[in-house]
């Protein structure tokens, strides 16, 4: 199976400042998640695989096609929803989507049609014949996702698709995305501050800080991983049972004082905690079976060095 992106020693420099610094990984997932603090290099990494940065080291492929020769293949197989607006205000929408559709490699008449359609699947149907700087922020993220559609493309890389939005807009938004992975041939990057569109939405994760890779996980992987892990406040003797939950096989570490976190070897149940503590006489205040959420994925990834 050929991977989505391939990264290959991908790196990117502006002037003497390396931007991008030999990121290599290859990405698969029907949703992936781009994930990173402001000045990580997201934005450049969307934009060099979109050839509008070139790479001043390595390569980059999407579906195989690599971004050095075949720029011109890879962007009418790529569809793009930019974080900042770029309409032409006075441009009715369908007729906006009908210019990027045609601009995506499509005949006038069939780029007409793929505009209403893709307008009428992002819920601006009744809108569509009024001008896009009529239209307020969240029927202008929905018109900037019918552009992105319009042409059939294999990969749509959204680029904050939530921000600003609304609380109903912004579920919407996660709806469509999810609708779009689950049920066509098209394979999706989200790039986003919002931690949790990305957890709700996305399969793999990979997390960018200072131009390097920090962090790449298959998150049901990642989640399945951290399925027995168990947060404890114990009152009396802790240390005796951490070192009575490692002579099973658990690893434990402290954190807070009194708090004790404790990773579950299998076949290791919250009986058999329980039992521990009840004969060495503690009480345990407060115990929490729980995983990692990506928000502590990514805190971590941000410790790197």
């Amino acid at each position: 199976m050929t991977p989505v992106i391939e990264l290959e020693g991908l790196g990117v420099r502006f002037g003497k400042r390396d931007i991008l610094k030999g990121l290599t990984c290859s990405l698969s997932g029907r949703t992936i998640g781009l994930l990173g603090p402001n000045g990580a290099g997201k934005s450049t990494l969307i934009n060099t695989l979109l050839g509008f940065h070139k790479p001043s080291s390595g390569t980059a492929r999407i579906f195989g096609h690599d971004i050095r020769s075949k720029i011109t293949h890879v962007r009418s197989v790529v569809g793009y929803m930019p974080e900042n607006d770029a309409f032409i205000a006075n441009m009715t929408a369908v007729a906006f989507v009908r210019l990027m559709g045609e601009l995506s490699g499509l005949p006038s008449e069939a780029a007409l049609e793929r505009a209403h359609e893709a307008l009428f699947y992002v819920g601006l149907g009744e809108a569509r014949y009024r001008k896009v700087g009529t239209y307020s922020l969240g029927m202008k993220q929905l018109a900037k996702l019918a552009q992105a559609i319009v042409h059939g493309p294999k990969l749509i890389i959204l680029d904050e698709p939530t921000n600003g939005l609304d609380p109903p807009a912004r579920q919407r938004m996660v709806r469509m995305i999810k609708e779009m992975r689950d049920a066509h041939d098209v394979h999706i990057v989200l790039c986003s501050h919002l931690l949790r569109d990305v957890e709700e939405t996305c399969e793999e994760v990979l997390i960018l800080k200072e131009g390097r890779i920090v962090h790449y996980s298959n998150l049901e992987e990642e989640r399945r991983a951290n399925r027995r892990f168990v947060e404890m406040e114990p009152i009396g003797d802790t240390a005796g049972l951490a070192l009575a939950l490692e002579g099973l096989g658990c690893e434990c570490a402290f954190s807070g004082g009194q708090r004790l976190k404790a990773v579950l070897s299998e076949g290791i149940e919250i009986r058999d905690i329980y039992r521990l503590a009840a004969e060495r006489d503690i009480q345990l205040r407060r115990l929490n079976y729980r995983r990692d959420t990506l928000e502590d994925i990514f805190l971590k990834a941000m410790e790197t060095n």
